[in-house]
C-alpha cells in the first residue's frame, strides 16, 4: 500500500455511571452472576494455544474468598521457554509487519473493550479484584480503551518523525524494534495496566511473554481474548500464569532477552534488575528496563486550601479501591488551623465508609487483595498502636473470615520521621501529621526526606506564593504533582504517568517516551550523488 495513514484523533471513552436500576448495572450485574454460576478455566496461551499444565491454583474472590471463579494453570519452566520461543518465531513476521496496521489491531481492541466486552471486562475485575461498579469502569473499560486509542496515536507521531535531508542525500530512521523478546510483568490492581504493558511493545514492532498477576488472571483471560478478536497474531503476545519469581528467572536467564515493562513493588523490581545484571554477559544486547512500583504518595495542605476539597480528595484517593493504588494518598501534611476544622468530620464520613462486596452498589470500599496484604496492613496497626507517637482516630482492624476486609484507617502522628509516613502498605491507611501554620517551608522539607519514594503528590493552597514555594522545592518528591487536587486517576492523554527515586524509571505512560523505549532506531543515509574524486579544493594549487 502507497500510503502512510493516519491515526483517529484519540478521544477519552466516557465512563457509565451505574445508577443503581441502569440498564449498565443491570447488564454487569448479569455478566458478574455468569462468572460466578460458571467458574471457567484460565490457561496459558502460547502462540494462540490454550494450555492447561498439570499444576493449577484456584482463583477466587477476595472479598468473598470462598466463590472460586477459576481454576489458573500455573506454569513450569517448559511452558515459559515455549513462550519464549513462539515469541522469537513470530519477531520477523510482526516486525516487519506495517506499523499502521499493528495500530490497527489496537484500535479494534479499544473499540471492543468499550463495546462487546466491555461488561465482560468490568464484572472479571469486580470479581477477580475487589474493585467497584465505578473504579472497575474506569479502569477495565474506559482506561483500556484510551491506551489502545492515544498509544495508536503516539506512534504514529513517533514513526512520522524523520530527519532532514541535503540536497542529493535521503535520510531516513528506520524505527526499529528490539532485537529479542520483551518480558511484560503486570499487578493485580489495574486491568488497564495488564493490557498496556504487553501492548505497547507489540505496537512498536516486539514481540512478548506476559506473566500477569495471579490475581487478575480472570481478567487477563478476558483481555487475552480481545486482543485476539482484533486481529493479534498468535506468537506476538504469549500468556504465561503462575509465579512471577520462576517465569521471570527463566526469561531473564535467556540470550535473546531485550527488555522488561514491570509494574509492581520496589522490591521485587530491584531482585529483578540484579538479576539482569548478573546475566548481563549473556545477552545479544543491553536489555531495556522499564518499571513502575510503589509510592508513599503525600496530600499537602496550607492554612490557606479549602477544606471542602481536601476532605474530599482525602477520602477519594487514600479510601477508594482500598487504597491498593500505587498513586494512592497514604501521608497527609496538614495546617493546625485546617485539621482543628477538618478533623471530626473527616472521621466520620470514613467510619461511615461502606465496607464490603463492591458487586452491590452501597460499597464504597472492598477486601484487599488477598490474606498477605490483610496480613500486612494488621501488622502495621499493631506497630502503630504501641508508639505513643500515633493516634488512631478510626478504623485499625481487619476481618478475614470471609473476605479480606481492612476497615479505613486514620491516625496522627507526632513524628515526622515516623515509618507510617514513610513505609508502603497499599491498603487503606492515612497518617497525618499536623504542622504549625508558620512552618510551611520546615514541612516542605519533611514532605521530601520522609519518603525513597517519589511517584504523585497533591498541594493544596489559595496562596500562590506557598504553591510556588512547594513546586520549587518539592521539584524532585514526585514525577506527579497536583495542584489542589487529588493526586489519584490521572487520564490518558491528559496526565502521563511515572515517578522516579524508588517509585520507578519514570518513562511516562501516555506519553511518546513510554513507546520510545521499546524501538532501536537504525539511521540510513542513501547518496544521490555520491564524490567521485578522493581530493579537496584545499589540495589543488
Amino acid at each position: 500500500m502507497a500510503a502512510n495513514p493516519r491515526m483517529p484523533a484519540p478521544k477519552n471513552e466516557p465512563s457509565r455511571d451505574f445508577v443503581p436500576g441502569s440498564p449498565e448495572s443491570r447488564s454487569v450485574s448479569a455478566a458478574i452472576e455468569n462468572i460466578r454460576a460458571n467458574p471457567r478455566e484460565i490457561p496459558h496461551v502460547v502462540n494462540g494455544e490454550r494450555i492447561m499444565t498439570a499444576d493449577t491454583t484456584r482463583v477466587v474472590e477476595p472479598h468473598a474468598h470462598r466463590s472460586v471463579i477459576g481454576t489458573m494453570a500455573v506454569a513450569d519452566e517448559t511452558v515459559t521457554k515455549k513462550a519464549i520461543a513462539a515469541s522469537l518465531a513470530a519477531a520477523h513476521e510482526w516486525s516487519r509487519t506495517p506499523w499502521w496496521e499493528r495500530a490497527a489491531i489496537m484500535l479494534r481492541a479499544g473499540d471492543l473493550a468499550a463495546g462487546k466486552y466491555r461488561d465482560e471486562l468490568v464484572a472479571a475485575t469486580m470479581t477477580g479484584q475487589s474493585k467497584t461498579f465505578h473504579q472497575s469502569e474506569i479502569d477495565a473499560a474506559s482506561e483500556f480503551a484510551d491506551f489502545m486509542r492515544y498509544n495508536a496515536h503516539l506512534a504514529q507521531q513517533i514513526y512520522a518523525d524523520q530527519p532532514a535531508s541535503l540536497p542529493g542525500d535521503i535520510n531516513i530512521l528506520d524505527q526499529r524494534p528490539l532485537e529479542g523478546f520483551v518480558l511484560a510483568i503486570t499487578p493485580f490492581n489495574f486491568t488497564a495496566i495488564g493490557v498496556n504493558l504487553p501492548t505497547t511493545p507489540a505496537l512498536m514492532g516486539n514481540t512478548v511473554v506476559w506473566k500477569p498477576a495471579e490475581k487478575a488472571a480472570l481478567a487477563a483471560e478476558v483481555t487475552m481474548r480481545v486482543l485476539e478478536e482484533a486481529g493479534l497474531a498468535p506468537g506476538v503476545i504469549n500468556l504465561v500464569h503462575g509465579s512471577g519469581a520462576a517465569v521471570s528467572s527463566t526469561a531473564i536467564a535467556d540470550p535473546d532477552f531485550a527488555g522488561l515493562t514491570f509494574t509492581g513493588s520496589t522490591a521485587v523490581f530491584r531482585s529483578l534488575w540484579r538479576a539482569v545484571g548478573n546475566n548481563i554477559d549473556t545477552y545479544r544486547s543491553f536489555p531495556r528496563l522499564v518499571g513502575e512500583t510503589g509510592g508513599k504518595n503525600a496530600v499537602l495542605v496550607h492554612p490557606t486550601a479549602d477544606i471542602d476539597a481536601v476532605r474530599t480528595a482525602l477520602v477519594r484517593s487514600a479510601f477508594e479501591y482500598q487504597g491498593q493504588k500505587c498513586s494512592a494518598a497514604s501521608r497527609a501534611y496538614i495546617a493546625r488551623s485546617v485539621w482543628n476544622k477538618l478533623r471530626d468530620e473527616l472521621v466520620d464520613i470514613v467510619r461511615e465508609l461502606p465496607v464490603g462486596d463492591p458487586t452491590k452498589h452501597e460499597t464504597y470500599v472492598g477486601a484487599v487483595i488477598d490474606r498477605t496484604a490483610a496480613d500486612r496492613l494488621q501488622a502495621a496497626f499493631d506497630r502503630a498502636n504501641t508508639l505513643d507517637t500515633h493516634e488512631r482516630l478510626v478504623g485499625g482492624k481487619t476481618d478475614t473470615a470471609t473476605g479480606w476486609f481492612v476497615d479505613p484507617t486514620i491516625y496522627t502522628t507526632t513524628d515526622p520521621t515516623a515509618f507510617t509516613l514513610s513505609e508502603e502498605f497499599f491498603g487503606p491507611l492515612l497518617t497525618v501529621y499536623v504542622y504549625e501554620d508558620s512552618e510551611w517551608d520546615t514541612v516542605l522539607r519533611e514532605v521530601d526526606r520522609a519518603s525513597g519514594y517519589a511517584l504523585t503528590l497533591s498541594v493544596f493552597a489559595s496562596d500562590r506564593r506557598a504553591i510556588s514555594k512547594a513546586l520549587d522545592a518539592l521539584r524532585n518528591t514526585a514525577g506527579m504533582t497536583y495542584v489542589n487536587d487529588k493526586p489519584t486517576g490521572a487520564l490518558m492523554g491528559q496526565v502521563s504517568f511515572g515517578g522516579g527515586r524508588a517509585s520507578g524509571t519514570n518513562d511516562r505512560t501516555g506519553s511518546r517516551l513510554a513507546l520510545q523505549r521499546w524501538i532501536s532506531p537504525r539511521f540510513i543515509k542513501e547518496s544521490l550523488t555520491p564524490a567521485t574524486d578522493w581530493t579537496y579544493p584545499y589540495l589543488q594549487r
